[in-house]
């Protein structure tokens, strides 16, 4: 599996690609002082017209600011997997609430309403025996769309990374009241930091459960004083090697290491590369 997190400063926007060479992206974020854009890449760099997958952490503008775009492209999203608990109606009601909603808001609303869920090929059968497990919290036990965001765990052999979207802390400790929940914290390798590395998704209880290999944040510069939260303590071991660097990294961030990219063998040896570009 070759994983990439890709610069999208504050925004997400991730892709694997696994053995049967189909396409799963997480979120759907774009660079906007550099201009990159995901459909770009996909239609330009990997020649594709296609998304096989499409994981939507998180219903807010960073998480989805290429999607309108994507679509108006001609590319398609063959499948959609996000927090199905929200009906797109109250979505569209909690987002309001903010203002008047996007042109890329309106878009993942209209492919909430229109597609059909538990119908096509299953991911792992897809994907080349990739799995993917999604947790989410429920509408109304939440009302704010940061502890509704869909965490994923995506899996390739014994390796696992997690993507939990903008969940903050409430939200962490509902899901940690789950066994289930809990039980796949303890076996996930490298966590990307919730809410890009922010003092709101920083939960301590999700890390008496487990410590990752390495933390990756996906964020622009520092110029907050939320942003400056140190996740070396939550870390196993030395950190993670990296193909490009010397030493040991226990976190990585795509401010300061842009496009970071993971490349993962089915024993669940992996290689990380960071300033990647291609």
């Amino acid at each position: 599996m070759n994983l990439r997190i890709f610069d999208v400063e504050h925004g997400a926007c991730a892709m694997a690609i696994g053995p049967s060479n189909a396409l799963a992206m997480i979120d759907c974020g774009d660079n906007v002082t550099s201009g990159w854009r995901p459909s770009d890449f996909i239609r330009n760099k990997l020649n594709r017209s296609q998304v096989d997958y499409l994981l939507i952490t998180n219903a807010d503008q960073d998480h989805l600011s290429d999607l309108d775009n994507l679509i108006n492209s001609g590319i398609s999203v063959q499948h959609l997997i996000s927090n199905t608990q929200v009906a797109p109606g109250t979505l569209r009601i909690l987002k309001e609430t903010s203002g008047p909603l996007t042109a890329d808001a309106e878009a993942y609303l209209r492919m909430r309403s229109g597609f059909g869920y538990g119908v096509g090929i299953p991911f792992d059968q897809a994907m080349g025996g990739i799995t993917v497990r999604a947790f989410h919290n429920t509408f109304p036990a939440f009302m704010n769309t940061n502890d509704l965001s869909c965490v994923f765990f995506i899996r390739y052999g014994p390796f696992k990374i997690m993507f939990p979207g903008d969940i903050e802390k409430a939200g962490w400790r509902a899901l940690l009241q789950r066994s289930d929940f809990r039980a796949e914290l303890q076996t996930t390798t490298i966590y990307v930091a919730s809410h890009h590395g922010r003092e709101s998704g920083f939960c301590p209880d999700a890390f008496e459960h487990w410590k990752p290999q390495a933390v990756v944040i996906s964020d622009k510069s520092i110029v907050h004083d939320t942003q400056d939260v140190d996740h070396r303590p939550i870390v196993s071991g030395d950190g993670i090697a990296i193909t490009n660097q010397s030493g040991r990294r226990h976190v990585l961030t795509t401010r300061r290491d842009g496009d970071i990219l993971f490349r993962v063998q089915p024993n669940g040896q992996y290689h990380v590369t960071t300033n990647f570009v291609g």
